[in-house]
């Protein structure tokens, strides 16, 4: 599907020039720079140099205080604490965190995370029962638990209190727990309100440890964790996310926890981890241990102390993803044939694709990978416990959480984002909901909306790229939502030499302009413009620019996002 190059908005140009002379860099990263709101000297400075006293004060958070009041007293009284999560990256970093670092505290700890399968999403009754059954009275959520009203009512009345650590938007009404620690309160002041579900973990530590002035690390040791939870949970990597992701990559790059060190090491890359290699590496093998098995397995490697069983755990991990993978690519195969062979299903301006039989835990990824070839909001549905399971993802600009409320008449259950959420529902309403999802994202989605876009941050020339110019664009990660790597187009560019398909879809191509040495491209799914391109006939390129790592040597490398040949 051909994408949209779009240009990002025009900039102030007197901001441009002083950014430009206060930093002493190139008019085009200056002009990057104010397209992402840093306009002075000090902007710029607190930007390129992410500090950890720039981290919020903890107790600015609704209910902090009460949280941390509350596990005093369970300490004081030798309670007995449960740390429960759910099971994906997010959810099994932050029980790894807060159990790791409260079990500094006390013996009387454990954690729970839920069974996919028997139990679902968020706290279950099952979870509370076992708390219930062995004697436990306080359980801190992590990364879910803002919706479970009836839940938290139920472990109330039997007489376990709750702390919940959530990220995600409240409903009409919070949970009756003794703490509610959410920025997206509306009645929370936190000046961030992007963390991820093991970010609150992290403020949790953080606050415990500034009220009993414990040192620093007894919670900066997570920061690995932490990372991962941003990397993985798609959060955006700007403000607190920010100084938390470049200084949880700086620790999984020098000294990451045993866990994490033994899945590189599967994995097999050992080093040089950008948040891209999180989110493509790591947090697929994380996800993977609750997609296939049980995320208790995730949690055990992450708190493994020794090289020896840490690698053991990994491994274990590494095999199920390479499980997943073979499900993934079998239900991916089904769902694209069952579109194609409907014109109905090709015409909609959705995707709702349903089978009892395909495998709960990677319908995710099968409705990111439907999204990618169809690109419109999606949803793959499969059956689960006597109901209707499924995962739902969006496209640039459309919210889709407020296209499912649109539908919730005929769910059981829904929740997420605007981008990502999930859903159940009785197997009699699926017909009626895939008629009233498309009848919504009909009446407000746009054909832009429909359309992948490709946004381009500045025109360059390719004479201005060299190492200067590359250390200060790398200064400007880590790169993610919100601070996206800087996509450049340069035009009327030439070949180098003759373009060469590597791969099973992919173009290898060296690029010159007149007076600007040549660069070598890697073009990723774009193998058919290598007829197309001809020596001598000009053609334009937009990209990003990396760092090749081969054997120790670095060169940079244009990563191509698109080709229009003029």
């Amino acid at each position: 599907m051909e994408k949209r190059w779009v240009k990002a908005s025009v900039c102030n140009d007197d901001t441009v020039t002083k950014i430009t002379e206060a930093l002493n860099i190139d008019r085009s990263l200056a002009q990057i720079l104010v397209q992402r709101n840093i306009c002075s000297f000090e902007e710029a400075k607190d930007f390129f140099r992410p500090d950890l006293n720039h981290l919020h004060n903890p107790f600015l958070m609704k209910d902090m205080d009460v949280a941390i009041q509350r596990i005093d007293d369970a300490l004081a009284s030798h309670e007995k604490i449960l740390i429960y999560g759910d099971y994906d990256v997010d959810g099994t970093t932050s029980v790894a965190l807060t159990f790791s670092f409260f079990s500094q505290l006390t013996e009387n700890i454990e954690y729970y995370i839920p069974d996919r399968y028997l139990e679902g999403y968020g706290i279950s009754t099952a979870g509370i029962d076992y708390a219930h059954k062995n004697g436990f009275t306080l359980i801190i959520a992590l990364d879910c638990g803002i919706k479970s009203v009836d839940k938290i009512d139920y472990a109330n009345q039997l007489g376990i209190d709750f702390i919940i650590c959530d990220h995600h938007l409240p409903g009409a009404e919070l949970p009756a727990a003794v703490a509610v620690l959410d920025p997206k309160r509306e009645d929370c002041d936190y000046p961030f309100k992007e963390l991820a579900g093991c970010g609150i973990g992290f403020k949790l530590a953080q606050a415990y440890s500034e009220k009993h002035h414990l040192p620093k690390e007894n919670f900066l040791q997570y920061l690995d964790l932490v990372m991962i939870s941003i990397a993985a949970d798609i959060v955006p990597i700007v403000g607190e996310n920010r100084i938390l992701a470049y200084y949880g990559l700086k620790k999984l790059n020098t000294n990451p926890c045993e866990g994490l060190r033994a899945l590189m090491e599967v994995s097999g890359k050992k080093e040089n981890y950008t948040i891209m290699d999180v989110v493509f590496t790591l947090g697929p093998r994380i996800n993977a241990a609750g997609r296939i098995d049980h995320a208790k397995h995730a949690v055990a490697m992450l708190l493994c102390q020794e090289d020896g069983n840490a690698l053991e755990q990994s491994e274990i991990i590494n095999l199920k993803n390479t499980e997943r993978k073979a499900f993934d690519q079998d239900i991916t195969r089904e769902a694209l044939a069952l579109i194609g062979d409907s014109e109905v299903l090709i015409n909609k301006k959705t995707t709702v694709v349903f089978n009892e039989n395909w495998h709960k835990g990677v319908i995710g990824i099968v409705a990111s990978r439907l999204t990618e070839t169809y690109y419109r909001p999606t949803i793959v549905l499969t059956k689960s416990n006597g109901h209707v399971a499924g995962s739902c993802r969006s496209v640039i600009g459309f919210d889709l959480y407020e296209a499912l409320s649109g539908c919730s008449h005929l769910l059981d259950q829904y929740g997420g984002h605007k981008f990502a959420a999930g859903l159940t529902m009785q197997e009699h309403n699926v017909d009626a909901f895939a008629d009233k999802f498309e009848e919504i994202v009909s009446a407000s989605i746009t054909s832009e909306q429909l359309t992948p876009m490709i946004k381009i941050d500045a025109e360059i020339e390719l004479s201005q790229i060299d190492g200067k110019f590359y250390r200060i664009l790398a200064q400007m990660g880590p790169f993610g939502p919100e601070n996206l790597a800087p996509v450049f187009v340069t035009h009327q560019v030439y070949l180098g030499k003759p373009a060469m398909t590597v791969g099973a879809n992919h173009l290898k191509i060296n690029i010159k302009q007149q007076n600007s040495p040549i660069f070598e491209g890697i073009a990723f799914g774009l193998a058919e413009f290598q007829n197309l391109l001809q020596p001598k006939v000009p053609f334009s390129v937009c990209y990003t620019i990396e760092e090749n790592v081969w054997r120790e040597k670095r060169r940079l490398q244009l990563n191509i996002k698109g080709i229009k040949v003029n």
